[in-house]
């Protein structure tokens, strides 16, 4: 089963469930104040092959990368 992001509405708590897929855009009860005020979040994703990327959010630099020169994403 896929993992849904959401955030709270009420409190701003993000956290993450388990559920199926006909379900994720169902309310979700908030972890922390169970409130059923949430909305699911966009996950972002990336993926590479040899150090090249061929898919991602978007983004314009790696999350991973702490330097300048990133060897893995070639920014």
């Amino acid at each position: 089963m896929p993992i849904y992001e959401y955030v709270c509405l009420d409190c701003q708590n993000q956290f993450e469930q388990v559920r199926p897929m006909k379900d994720a855009d169902a309310p979700a009860v908030c972890s922390k104040c169970e409130s059923l005020h949430t909305s699911r979040m966009l996950s972002l994703f990336f993926a590479s092959s040899g150090g090249k990327a061929i898919a991602s959010s978007g983004a314009s630099n790696c999350a991973a990368c702490t330097s300048r020169s990133c060897s893995t994403c070639g920014r």
